[in-house]
Order: C-alpha cells, then structure tokens, then sequence
C-alpha cells in the first residue's frame, strides 16, 4: 500500500516554476478580501460562496504522508474562496476553490488538475500557484480523494453518471468559468491570460480542455496524461493477467535484474553511457539472456528461470488479444516493475498478484459494477472483454482520446505535454500514439507543433520530473505571450546511479543524441 500512495503523490503538481525574464502579464494589483457573486455556470446552481482571508506563512497539505501532512513554506497572504456547486437533480456538492494573492498578482489564472480518483488539488499545486504570483483555483468535483472511489455507484449498485460526468469532464470546465469570474470580480479586471497545470489525471483534464471546451485556456500544461483512459487503465492490469497465467511471480530484485541488463545493453544507443536510454523504443534487449542467471536477493540467492524471462517479455510486449493483435502498449522497458507487477504471499504458503489500485478500481467499479471483484487472477480472455466493454461504456465519457484538435488550434491555445520514458503507471507510447493521431487528423508534424508540442523525458518516471526538475509552465507562458514556441525543454534527470544530470528535453519526434565530445546532447531525428 505505501508503494501504491508514493506512485499517486508523484502525480500531484507541486512544481513551483520561474516565469522568464520579462514576461510578467501585468503590474502587481492589491487584492484585500471580499464577497463576491460568482454566476452559476449553465446547468448549475451555486449552493454557497465562503471567503476566508489567509495570512502569510507555512500552508500545511492536509492528509498523511506522502500526499500530506507536509509543509509548503513562505505561502503568502492570499484570500481562499470556495464556492460550491450543484446539478438539480443529481444531488451532488462540487467545489471550486480559488486562491487570490492578496499582493503582487501577476494577471494570471491557473487552474490545477487533480490526481488518480481526485479531480483537484489539495493545496500544494495552489499554494506553489500563488507563491509565485498567479490567481490559482482547483475542484473537487464532488467526489473523494485519489484514493477513492466509494461515489461510484448509487445504493442500487449502478453507476453515478452524474459524479462520473463531475470527474470525467463536466467540473474541469466549470472551474474554468467560476474561477476565473472570481479573479475578474476581485480584481477588478480579467486576467490577462488564463493556464490549466496537471499532470496524470491533472493532464488527462488539460487534454479534455483542448478537445471539448478550446476557448477555457491560452496554454494548457498537461503531463503523463492520462488519456486513452480505458485502454491504458485496463492495460496496466495486463502484468497480473501474465504473472497468474504463468504461475510465476518473479521478485523485486529479479525484476531489477531485468532493468539493469536491459539498460546495460541500450544505454550507448544514443552515444554515451550515462545511466540514461534516450530512446527506449530502440532497445532490443531479450529477457531471455537473464537466463541461468543468479541474483542476491535479501539474503537469498535465486536463478532466473526461463518462466521469468517470459513474463518480463510479456509485459514489456504489453496486451494482445487472443488473435495476437496488439491491444494497447506495455510497460516501457526501464519502467519500475514494482507498481503494475507486485505481488504477495497467498496465505497459503504461496504468491499472488497485488494489482495497482488505480486499474483494479476502475475495472471492479466502473466496468465490472462490483467494488470486490478479483482483478489479481484474470485470464486472458477475461481480459480482453473487459478491456472491449470498458472502451464500449465509457470511452464517449471518459476517453479523453480525440485528435481533432482544431477548435483550440483556432482559438490560439498552446498545449504542452513532457512524458517520462520510464513511466511506470501509463505507457508512454500512448501519448505518442495520440500526438500521431492528432498529426494525421491536422496535417502533419509541422502544422501540429505550431499549437502542440511532446517532450519525452530518457529515465524519468510518472510525474518524475514535478517538483522542480522540468520548466514546462515556464516555456509555456514564453510560447503564449511571446510566441516564443520550445525547440526543447530544460530538464534535471536523475541517471540509474542516482546522480542528477542536467538534460534537454527533446520536441518529438526527435531524439538525444551524444556528438562524441563535449557534455550536451544534441536533438536529432529519430
């Protein structure tokens, strides 16, 4: 379980970024703390607007560690409004909450995505936000926390369209006119540019802006996105469909073993071994070559076996169905095993699967209507008509998987998305698969990156580089106001020995490529 809680805080935007030089949208306003009357947006009634005023000091995220219980120091005074939502007729209480420096507001909006099963922010994304200057909102959406996802069905046992609709789509947009009213009314003025921020399901909602509602944002920051949701959120089961197939449950240290061959045999792919592959899609390590292999292993000393090398295969392959036919992507090779392969003793003196909460929740609840179904021992047809009926039902809701992008390319919206190669949660290749469809639907790459750019980032996991190690927000805000487009992003990697490089992030579908001298890479194509 603390496994499974480190993955999900990883996704939470706790990032606070520079702005570049010069590119302030407006003078600093003064803001003291007052009413407002925010209007209800189409379809809803404001049941309730509270106002607190904040002082300046040390934000305490609420919740235990690692999504809370810490501290974000020197959060300035600020006025937190909170105005809560309903639906008529579908009982449901969601809330904006919008944070307003009550000094040096720099004349912009940002709104903060959410998190696994939480559509919001708790407040570290808000109080990063306003530390550096912006008006900053989130919602609830009215339902739980990451994770939770005891609001999905009704008494009856059916699904709540209403709190899907809430989380898949429907309060994104509606954060987007409440929040920024608030910061018109309170300021006086509207902000000068308006900017969603999330990563996971943070980018999975940017991504749901640009395709249903264009005109919300100038610049969405949106990344691991966690589009695709039904393919990638069954597919992310597929190692425990392996592992109970095989009846083999290789370990931690085995599966380590794995990622460290495989990085010492494609590491110099890009010209220089520095703990970091550029480009896994061209590493062709077999797993087989562990075979016979011993591995220490807390005290243990254990032989990879040929059944081993098969699940690893299998998994890295990713989900196909009983045609062979690929269904969707499998775990990046250099991904951490340890999240979508776990495992645990059965009780009985033998081992079984530990599926990723996230899926296993999705497929029990949503598809399967049933919070206790076994997600740990799915064959592979069990599978794949899961993964058919889960696209079925709610790709129309929740898919968030439309290329047609050309309403936000029409508005003059930015959309900017970093992914990290070893992104053990969401198969990296799915935004790429995306970005393509997108390039087909609009015509071609060029056009494409004049409104959407991918960065994919050599080592880096889910969310691995929030916190400060990537300036997307802050190459966004140069792209919109100054129409300055990223050639790459500046990034902090950490290397497989844990030492931390600094590394350009390359615009897809370029690639890093050593020169042979010197200390930087160079973007090539790939």
């Amino acid at each position: 379980m603390k496994r499974r809680f480190l993955a999900v805080a990883a996704c939470a935007p706790l990032a606070a970024v520079c702005l570049p030089a010069g590119a302030s949208a407006a003078a600093p306003a003064p803001y003291a703390c007052a009413s407002v009357t925010p209007t209800a947006p189409p379809g809803t009634v404001v049941e309730s607007v509270r106002v607190a005023d904040v002082p300046a000091g040390a934000f305490q995220v609420p919740g235990a560690p690692p999504l809370g219980g810490f501290p974000v120091p020197d959060v300035p005074a600020h006025c937190e409004v909170t105005v809560t939502l309903t639906h008529p007729g579908a009982d449901d209480h969601a809330k904006v909450n919008v944070w307003l420096p009550q000094a040096g507001w720099n004349g912009r909006f940002q709104a903060v995505g959410g998190v696994a099963y939480a559509a919001g922010d708790s407040g570290a994304g808000l109080a990063g936000a306003v530390k550096q200057g912006y008006a900053a909102a989130t919602t609830d959406a009215g339902v739980g926390g990451a994770l939770e996802t005891g609001w999905a069905l009704d008494p009856a046992g059916r699904v709540n369209t209403a709190l899907l609709d809430n989380f898949a789509a429907r309060s994104a947009h509606e954060l987007a006119l409440v929040g920024k009213e608030v910061v018109a009314e309170a300021y006086g003025r509207a902000a000068a540019y308006s900017y969603w921020n999330g990563c996971s399901t943070g980018g999975r909602q940017g991504y749901l802006e640009a395709q249903r509602y264009p005109a919300d944002f100038n610049g969405i920051n949106a990344a691991a996105p966690a589009i695709n949701w039904n393919q990638f959120e069954v597919a992310t089961l597929w190692p425990q469909v392996v592992m109970n197939e095989a009846h083999t449950y290789p370990t931690a240290c085995e599966f380590d073993a794995f990622n460290q061959a495989a990085l010492k045999a494609c590491d110099r792919l890009d010209g220089l071994a520095d703990g970091l592959v550029s480009d896994p899609g061209r590493c062709e390590f077999d797993p087989r070559r562990l075979i016979g292999t011993r591995i220490e292993c807390e005290g243990r000393q254990l032989t990879v076996t040929a059944a081993d090398a098969e699940v690893v295969r299998r998994i890295w392959d990713g989900p196909r169905g009983a045609d062979g036919r690929r269904l969707w992507y499998g775990l990046p090779v250099g991904a951490d095993f340890r999240y979508l392969a776990a495992s645990k003793p059965d009780g009985r003196g033998g081992t079984t699967g530990a599926p990723f909460f996230v899926p296993a929740a999705w497929v029990a609840t949503f598809v399967e209507k049933q919070p206790a179904f076994d997600t740990a021992h799915l064959s592979t047809a069990q599978f794949e008509e899961i993964f058919r009926r889960a696209r079925a039902e709610y790709d129309p809701v929740i898919g968030t998987r439309d290329p047609d992008l050309t309403a936000f390319r029409d508005a003059g919206g930015k959309l900017l998305t970093w992914h990290g190669d070893a992104d053990q949660l969401i198969p990296t290749a799915g935004t790429v698969d995306y970005r393509r469809r997108v390039e087909r639907e609009l015509g071609g790459a060029k056009k494409v990156d004049e409104f959407y750019r991918l960065f994919l980032a050599p080592g880096a996991s889910h969310c691995g580089l929030n916190g400060g190690g990537v300036d997307d927000l802050a190459a966004l805000t140069a792209w919109v106001e100054q129409g300055r487009a990223p050639a790459v992003l500046h990034a902090t990697l950490t290397t497989a020995t844990g030492r931390a490089v600094a590394r350009d992030l390359c615009r897809y579908p370029m690639v890093s490529r050593y020169p042979g001298r010197g200390d930087a890479f160079r973007c090539v194509s790939g």
